[in-house]
């Protein structure tokens, strides 16, 4: 008998009351479709009704021209378990290169996943496997992943690879990476990995939301450190919040990003490093007409790149450290970036400098920018506890305070009996996640501060409290230390060389006024040739400039201030 093109699961042994082991009926069912397929070269649907389908133990080895469509988020849910297996990961789907002998060759085609849950509260692995998805695809051609809700998964949630022709749309990853402290591979909520298919890969994200995922909310991760950065990467209009990075680009070239927002991730709204396996970063690429706010460590931070990169039009406000950050990991590519564009972007009340360039430069142009009223970490070093102290699960009160609102953003709060000292606090990264001390001491990272209240960070993404151990009781003690300075618009601390900085307004208008400088050359730079001119350098708290390594070269000419 002919296989059906549309097959109901229930009519397939599938029982979806959340107690029976569904996988071994989805597994025959995706078989037989899948061999249909391949006689006839027919797609095959198997549609899923509204149920709770367990799958346990083992995962489902996808087939291709099977596609998977349930009735709704919430409605159909598939969720896995290992009891029976505690060193296997458990993805619903899997086919991949080591598993499976996936290639261009060998791939997955004409597929749909859409309108269904997966629930990975289930799956425990003994040490953290990089495996234990949500979905485990690799090599997909004429792919599209659509309204999917994938959350509480041990390791990446949406965690597919190498997908030509390919839409992924209205996903949402919630709590993924549940089993990542934050700095292994994978964790992410959606974790594509690019390269497979060669120079272009033709993939659109759109519409898709990470939250509180265990390291990215998005990431593109070049797989292999030989391999052609791909072209043809578009992330349009998706969300990130309180993930360790919002989207990052680990080895994608001329990736487009626009019209996403990056909010309350803890070190970096998008980051471009060599954090990726390959230690490659992304290159070529493009973000315009994103907001970036509230992130605990820095709005943008790129590094370990040739470069170029451009960042256009796009809101930079709140983050708790730089704004935009230049820098370079050790490990990844420590050549100057060349053609980093900033243009036209609006860069404010971040805690620090607006822009700070810790690696080195190589004709950048900084234009048409408006950069304002950042350094807004000027509070300094206050001690407090006793009466009118007391802590909630992301906040600490103290009713005898009168805080700078902003002063302490991004800073290191440490409550406890013990002091940790100046040089404990003045060491930690903002952003960095929070971590139990000795004794009975804890921090946490400040995200904001009104006259009397901290706003804390999470102790990691996803997680429900600033405290890992248990929220402090009233009258705990508790030390934020001193405001660093110089704060200012644009810090220059690497070489510098032919830049082109015009046409922006570096001032602040803010009461009190917490930007000291407008352009700050620190010792240890450079700054070499280039144009600077036609610049708003006027209004800031200390002076419009600050040379501690003097320019040589080029122009300066029609600065105001």
């Amino acid at each position: 008998m002919t296989a059906p093109l549309t097959a109901d699961a229930h009519d397939h042994g599938l029982a979806g009351d959340g107690t029976a082991d569904d996988r071994p009926a989805l597994q025959k069912l995706v078989d037989a479709l899948g061999d249909a397929t391949a006689a006839d070269g027919r797609p095959r649907t198997v549609r899923v009704p509204a149920g709770r389908y367990l799958i346990r133990d083992r995962p489902v080895l996808w087939r291709s021209g099977v596609s998977l469509i349930g009735a709704g988020r919430g409605a159909t849910c598939f969720a896995l378990a290992n009891p029976g297996a505690p060193t296997r990961p458990v993805p619903l789907a899997w086919f991949t290169t080591a598993q499976h002998g996936a290639g261009r060759d060998h791939h997955i085609a004409d597929v749909t996943f859409a309108h269904f849950e997966i629930d990975g509260f289930g799956v425990e692995t003994e040490g953290y496997e990089v495996l234990a998805k949500g979905l485990g695809l690799q090599y997909v051609l004429r792919g599209r992943f659509t309204d999917l809700y994938i959350h509480d998964t041990a390791a990446t949630g949406f965690g597919c690879d190498f997908l030509q022709d390919t839409v992924v749309e209205g996903v949402l990853a919630e709590r993924c990476g549940r089993q990542d402290p934050g700095e292994k591979m994978g964790g992410a909520g959606i974790g594509i990995g690019v390269g497979g298919w060669g120079p272009v890969e033709r993939l659109a994200v759109t519409d898709c939301t990470a939250t509180g995922n265990g390291t990215n909310g998005i990431f593109l991760e070049l797989q292999q450190d030989d391999w052609a950065p791909p072209r043809g990467i578009r992330v349009t209009a998706c969300h990130t919040e309180g993930n360790r990075y919002g989207i990052s680009d680990w080895g994608a070239d001329g990736l487009l990003v626009t019209g996403c927002t990056m909010l309350g991730n803890h070190v970096a709204g998008f980051d471009v490093s060599a954090q990726g396996t390959t230690s490659v970063g992304g290159r070529g690429g493009i973000v315009t007409g994103c907001v970036l706010d509230g992130n605990a460590g820095d709005g943008i931070a790129l590094g370990n790149t040739p470069g170029p990169y451009a960042f256009r039009g796009n809101r930079v406000s709140g983050n708790g450290r730089y704004g935009y950050w230049q820098h370079n990991l050790a490990g990844g590519d420590q050549e100057p970036a060349t053609d980093i564009v900033l243009e036209s972007n609006d860069i404010h009340d971040n805690a620090l400098d607006g822009i700070r360039v810790d690696a080195p430069l190589h004709e950048p142009a900084i234009f048409g920018n408006r950069i304002r009223n950042n350094g807004r970490r000027a509070a300094p070093e206050t001690r407090g506890g006793g009466a009118g102290v007391h802590c909630g699960s992301l906040s600490l009160t103290d009713e005898n305070a009168d805080w700078l609102p902003g002063g302490h953003r991004g800073k290191r709060l440490t409550v406890g009996a013990r002091d940790a000292g100046a040089g404990a606090d003045a060491d930690a990264e903002a952003g960095d996640r929070v971590t139990a001390g000795a004794g009975d001491e804890v921090t946490a990272v400040v995200t904001d501060n009104t006259a009397t209240e901290l706003t804390l960070a999470p102790e990691r993404p996803g997680a429900e409290t600033a405290w890992p151990g248990g929220t402090p009781g009233p009258g705990a003690a508790y030390r934020l230390p001193d405001a660093p300075a110089p704060r200012t618009g644009l810090t220059a601390a690497a070489a510098v060389t032919h830049p082109y900085v015009h046409g922006n307004r570096v001032r602040d208008d803010g009461h009190p006024r917490t930007q000291t400088h407008a352009l700050w050359i620190a010792h240890e730079a450079t700054w070499t040739g280039g144009r600077v001119s036609g610049n708003d350098f006027s209004g800031n708290a200390s002076a419009a400039t600050r040379f501690d390594s003097a320019p040589s070269g080029g122009r300066w000419r029609d600065n105001d201030g």
